[in-house]
């Protein structure tokens, strides 16, 4: 039976983490290179799963931006749609984690920003069954976020299943909190699958109360939201109905990539043959979540984003 193809757009870039613990980029001598990127690392998931996925983003004509090419083919991620900048190096973030548990952060933006519509031609899109939308940088501006709207409008148009994840990042965006907000809001109004932090979730529509700031993003257009609580658990709701579905108690160890490896987990059940998004009850719905807190949970226990993503027989078996 015919796979149905999960394909991912957004930012592809390397990680580099500061291997010392309790300091700050200026104190750092020592750090590890790691792929990143939040939709590619939800790619991958789909991947490592049994999925079929593909990455449609921009990298750099260099060696970070092959390595990040030979990294997600490594994990059967398509990447046919991943162009190559002669113009810009590949985008680069460095991190660390400070004695306060805050991370310091420096971010040199490169070729994911020159990313423009014709990079993925509406002909190939059409070919996936879901189209995620990840962000923490596609929405900066540039090209990139032209590309980014232009590209969901069409996945919209089409009728295909569109996934949406905001991914803010304080340190990205700065004091244009206003334009994320502005953003996401346009990007959820035209969702079938809207996955938010709490921090995120009051942020997008200024009320702290989970069920009411979810009523928002559905009043908005989304069809169905889930809220990831950390140990709380994930809220979910289809507009009709909402639960708490309760986390999978681990020890973590990195929590990295976690939030992309919960949607690579939701929309790698949703892309199985057979399955009618129309037709899912919430008891399945509520299914999905459970699976994609297990997946997680899984990714929270080891370091990395991508090396820590599990396979369905590590996550069931």
């Amino acid at each position: 039976m015919q796979e149905n193809e999960v394909l991912c757009v957004g930012e592809l870039l390397i990680d580099f983490f500061c291997t010392e613990a309790g300091v700050n980029l200026s104190q750092g001598e020592h750090f590890m290179k790691q792929a990143g990127g939040a939709p590619a690392n939800v790619a991958a998931a789909v991947s490592r799963l049994g999925g079929k996925a593909a990455f449609a983003g921009k990298v750099g004509s260099d060696p970070f931006g092959d390595f990040l090419v030979q990294t997600l083919n490594e994990v059967r991620v398509n990447t046919e749609l991943v162009a190559r900048d002669t113009l810009s190096l590949t985008t680069m973030a460095f991190v660390s984690l400070q004695k306060d548990g805050e991370r310091d952060f420096m971010f040199n933006r490169g070729a994911d920003g020159n990313f423009t519509r014709s990079d993925v031609p509406l002909s190939r899109l059409k070919q996936a069954t879901i189209v995620h939308f990840g962000s923490a940088t596609a929405m900066l501006g540039g090209s990139s976020l032209d590309a980014y709207f232009y590209l969901m409008e069409n996945v919209k148009r089409e009728g295909q299943f569109l996934s949406f994840d905001p991914n803010y990042r304080s340190s990205l965006w700065g004091s244009r909190t206003q334009d994320f907000v502005d953003f996401a809001r346009k990007g959820a109004s035209m969702a079938d699958f809207v996955k938010v932090s709490g921090e995120e979730l009051e942020l997008i529509t200024g009320n702290g109360d989970v069920t009411s700031g979810v009523k928002l993003l559905h009043e908005l257009g989304a069809r169905t939201v889930a809220v990831t609580l950390g140990r709380e658990g994930t809220f979910f709701s289809n507009n009709e109905y909402h639960a708490e579905v309760p986390s999978i108690p681990v020890q973590s160890v990195d929590s990295t990539g976690a939030g992309d490896a919960f949607v690579g987990a939701v929309l790698f059940q949703l892309s199985r043959p057979n399955m009618n998004f129309e037709g899912i009850t919430f008891s399945q719905w509520a299914d999905i979540i459970t699976f994609a807190n297990k997946v997680g949970a899984f990714v929270c226990t080891k370091v990395g984003a991508i090396s820590a993503l599990p396979s369905y027989k590590e996550v069931e078996g």
